[in-house]
């Protein structure tokens, strides 16, 4: 019952032999050289080749990460899943300064639940509003909540603030278009998936595809 099981392989082969196997079936041409690892991570992490018929790269996001990455910039994600998640050994591989707490998540701060409930908005848009020197010039990952992502335009449109990269990635049914929509309206570089698909494991997914296209 288990001769159709493949044991003898390492992570890291397995990998391979998953990458391979994605390159034998995706159709690549849409994407350029720097683009194709990122779809290519993103279809590994959901084994699902559909998602790369929404991903959306604008305004050169990979060299502008990677250029954000050798500065060490700080980090700043929507949920402690995605802080927990990004390699901090591949940060610094980038720059040696990188430590866990370059990577900053407010949302579970006693100040931010205090703020969100007198103002009588989400934890998450408190917390990306308290952050906004943290974001302004650092890059912004969001998986979860897409009042993070569209209260980060707002202070783009508004108040002038600019990431250097954008993973805009919220996942679920109400203001997630909308937001993502928003994003396509601001020149900052980014990577989104257009939809209601999204979520912290991508949002990781795709800010590690980024580091390993140059590595």
């Amino acid at each position: 019952m288990f001769e159709n099981i493949t044991w003898d392989f390492s992570g890291m082969e397995i990998e391979r032999e998953s990458f391979r196997r994605i390159e034998a079936e995706a159709d690549r041409s849409k994407w350029n050289d720097k683009e194709w690892p990122v779809a290519r991570r993103l279809i590994h992490t959901t084994a699902d080749f559909t998602i790369a018929d929404t991903l959306k790269l604008r305004h050169n996001p990979v060299d502008a990460g990677i250029e954000a990455l050798y500065k060490g910039v700080p980090l700043y994600s929507d949920s402690n899943m995605i802080r927990s998640g990004i390699s901090v050994p591949k940060l610094q591989k980038f720059n040696s300064a990188y430590t866990r707490e370059s990577i900053t998540c407010l949302v579970a701060d006693p100040e931010i639940t205090a703020i969100a409930k007198e103002q009588n908005i989400t934890r998450a848009l408190a917390a990306v509003r308290k952050a906004k020197d943290i974001i302004d010039g650092g890059i912004f990952l969001c998986g979860n909540a897409p009042l993070a992502l569209a209260g980060l335009i707002k202070m783009i449109v508004e108040e002038g603030i600019r990431p250097a990269l954008i993973i805009g990635m919220p996942v679920g049914f109400v203001n997630v278009v909308e937001s993502k929509e928003l994003l396509r309206k601001v020149d900052i570089p980014h990577i989104t998936i257009e939809g209601r698909r999204g979520g912290s494991p991508l949002a990781v997914a795709t800010l590690h595809a980024i580091m390993e296209s140059e590595l």
